[in-house]
């Protein structure tokens, strides 16, 4: 990792790359979002803070567990004169995050149980199959795994377009 004297306090794009590992279009991206900022120089040029190494790694830390960018841009903008996150930050941020991560892992284990049980019939075209009708909220109406909505479209009789009524049409896989 190169290191960068402490005399210099602003970073170019590909410092900042190669000192936070992530890469260029990713520092842009972000950028582009509002999670971390620059300046133009003259020759317009992106110049980086040295906080910027600390919010790039706030930003990729929370990434890896999940969290939206939305939400992390929504986090960040919540600090006070956008000054860099700091351990306590972390703890407090990480803390409300909690509750939201453990409701996705709920929903991930509930997919994966009834992904177990629909493997075991496989044909995904059950009445009342968990993962392509949820709840058998269809199951009243209609049956088959797929219901889709037709938008001015028409069947075929002798090569001809015949005109469907609009609506919820059952389509099977």
């Amino acid at each position: 990792m190169p290191q960068i004297p402490e005399k210099i306090h602003e970073l170019t794009v590909g410092q900042l790359a190669a000192r936070s590992g992530a890469a260029v279009s990713a520092l842009h991206f972000y950028e582009s979002k509002g999670l971390i900022h620059s300046r133009r120089t003259t020759g317009n040029q992106r110049r980086y803070s040295r906080d910027a190494l600390r919010r790039v790694a706030f930003v990729r830390a929370a990434q890896r567990v999940g969290i939206p960018l939305a939400t992390i841009r929504e986090a960040l903008s919540e600090l006070p004169e956008e000054r860099t996150p700091t351990r306590e930050d972390w703890a407090r941020l990480s803390e409300a995050w909690r509750s939201e991560l453990d409701e996705r892992i709920k929903q991930l284990n509930r997919l994966r149980d009834h992904l177990t049980d629909c493997i075991g019939c496989g044909c995904l075209s059950l009445d009342t199959c968990v993962l392509s009708n949820p709840d058998d909220v269809f199951g009243d109406r209609l049956t088959g795994s797929r219901l889709l909505v037709e938008q001015g479209g028409g069947r075929r009789k002798n090569g001809r377009r015949e005109q469907e009524p609009q609506g919820t049409t059952d389509k099977r896989c």
